[in-house]
């Protein structure tokens, strides 16, 4: 009998403040580019390169529950992770991704997928140089921001680590991957909730009812 295969699993985090469409989209398009088996959103608490998150780190963890709860592909292994909301002080991406290796073992893959955006800022980053020690990294392009010309440590990195495809290693590669175009964005959705706008073509399932049950991103007087 053939041994399955070991599991893949991505990991989105964010502030998700609120969560959107074109996250669901996102996740949805690298477990088909990239074979994942299962899929973990990970709102941040405090995000060390962020000031103050506009809205409570509950409110934020409550809406990503909504969200993957009301999912069709929840069956397909999508799950939420509240343990950079819960953590104190500052998160960083390292240290989550060392709790998770200790918990899911050194052979699941782990699949840390951001946008170009982010690709881009890499370097910035806690002990970014550390990151594919414990995760291969999925990137997609975001808005107008394209998967080339990166700053020469992120380029440094591509070139040792970049690949077509996820080896079958649980760590260590930099995959680009293809998601449709969807143009919404959390900053211009807590704009126009301020305004008083709606947008329930933009917010997932079940998340446009938390807004206004719990008054979030109403302006203030």
């Amino acid at each position: 009998m053939t041994p399955a295969p070991e599991p893949r699993i991505g990991l989105l985090g964010g502030s998700f403040d609120p969560i959107h469409v074109g996250h669901l989209a996102l996740a949805r398009a690298a477990q088909v580019a990239l074979g994942l088996t299962g899929m973990i959103f990970m709102p941040t608490g405090q995000s060390w390169q962020k000031q103050q998150q506009r809205t409570a780190p509950q409110h934020r963890l409550a809406m990503v529950r909504t969200a993957v709860n009301n999912a069709a592909a929840a069956e397909a292994g999508w799950q939420v992770d509240d343990r950079e909301v819960l953590r104190d002080g500052p998160t960083y991406t390292i240290e989550t991704l060392i709790s998770l290796r200790e918990e899911l073992g050194p052979d699941t893959a782990l699949v840390l997928l951001m946008g170009s955006d982010q690709l881009r800022n890499l370097a910035t980053w806690h002990r970014y140089e550390e990151l594919l020690t414990y995760c291969h990294i999925g990137a997609t392009q975001r808005e107008q921001i394209a998967l080339h010309d990166f700053p020469p440590p992120v380029e440094a990195l591509l070139d040792a680590h970049g690949r077509d495809a996820l080896s079958n290693r649980p760590a260590g590669d930099i995959v680009f991957f293809r998601m449709p175009a969807v143009p919404v964005s959390s900053t211009r959705l807590r704009a126009g909730l301020t305004a008083g706008e709606s947008f329930p073509e933009l917010l997932p399932q079940g998340v446009d009812t938390y807004i206004d049950q719990h008054a979030l991103y109403q302006q203030v007087s």
